[in-house]
């Protein structure tokens, strides 16, 4: 018990972990709807595209949060607008915002011979460096991503579906897929200082993915999610202190880890109660009624 309890008795550890399980609990509301929805790719693409933002920042001596949220808000907006104005395929739009973002920002860090340390902690992350302000940003985030999820969540449910399911419900399927954007952004950006653009993703697929198996109801996975990252979070911190490893990564593979678990474990039992979660076929009209019994 020693073992597990000591090292959360210095206080950097103990604010990292609490700034990590705020963290995991963000990821989970968002990353369940990534998953479900399939934006795995765009949930990427956001934190590799916020480094020419964090390096423009880090050079100018801003906090790198503004210059993370500058360049994923212009990140999304890219995307849509060439997804609706061009005639570009989502993910082809995806791909290119992606790719001249990340070279944008490593042209900039090629110009600076200061960024030798920055941008490890730039791309892995520094969540042992977090201090209080840190750590209320991310519980205004949380309460943020809350609301948001709680408000629309019918409609997000109607998306997963079908768009003409809820533009029949009069749920505004234009108006869900921009937030959806919008909280995928913002748990990409508070995630960021906890383990970085490299890794935030595996924060915010692995617990989802770990949870999924094992309920049908949408709440119930982001409830478990939250629960899977946080334990992620305890064994990457129990990790990085007695292996000397990297905190972020830790986390990361402790999240991954648990994915895995999960998946062969549930393997070895039944199968998941949620298909359409686990990528397959979605229903081609499905009902309102079928809408809110996934609600």
């Amino acid at each position: 018990m020693t073992l597990l309890l000591e090292p959360f008795a210095a206080d950097f550890m103990l604010r990292a972990f609490i700034g990590g399980s705020l963290c995991a609990a963000i990821c989970a509301v968002v990353g369940t709807w990534v998953v479900i929805r399939g934006m795995a790719f765009l949930g990427e693409a956001m934190a590799h595209g916020m480094l020419p933002g964090v390096a423009l920042a880090t050079l100018a001596g801003v906090p790198v949060i503004l210059g993370a949220a500058g360049s994923a808000i212009v990140m999304s907006l890219g995307v849509s607008l060439l997804a609706r104005r061009g005639r570009l395929s989502h993910d082809t739009s995806i791909g290119l915002f992606f790719v001249g973002m990340l070279a944008a920002g490593v042209i900039i860090i090629s110009h600076s011979r200061s960024f030798a340390t920055d941008a490890t902690a730039i791309l892995f992350g520094d969540v042992l460096a977090l201090g209080p302000g840190g750590i209320w940003m991310l519980a205004v985030a949380l309460l943020v991503t809350i609301l948001v999820a709680a408000t629309f969540h019918r409609a997000f449910v109607a998306l997963v579906f079908d768009r003409r399911v809820a533009e029949v419900m009069g749920l505004k399927p234009r108006l869900a897929q921009v937030l959806l954007v919008g909280l995928v952004t913002l748990a990409v950006v508070a995630s960021y200082q906890a383990v970085g653009a490299l890794l935030v993703i595996g924060l915010l697929l692995a617990p989802a993915v770990a949870a999924a198996p094992w309920t049908a109801r949408i709440p119930g996975i982001m409830v478990l999610a939250a629960f899977i990252g946080m334990l992620s979070v305890f064994l990457g911190l129990l990790a990085s202190w007695h292996l000397g490893s990297a905190a972020g990564a830790s986390i990361a593979l402790a999240g991954i880890a648990c994915a895995a678990v999960s998946s062969i474990t549930r393997g070895l039992t039944r199968r998941p109660p949620a298909t359409f979660l686990r990528g397959g076929p979605t229903p081609a009209a499905p009902s309102q009624k079928a809408v809110r019994a996934h609600a």
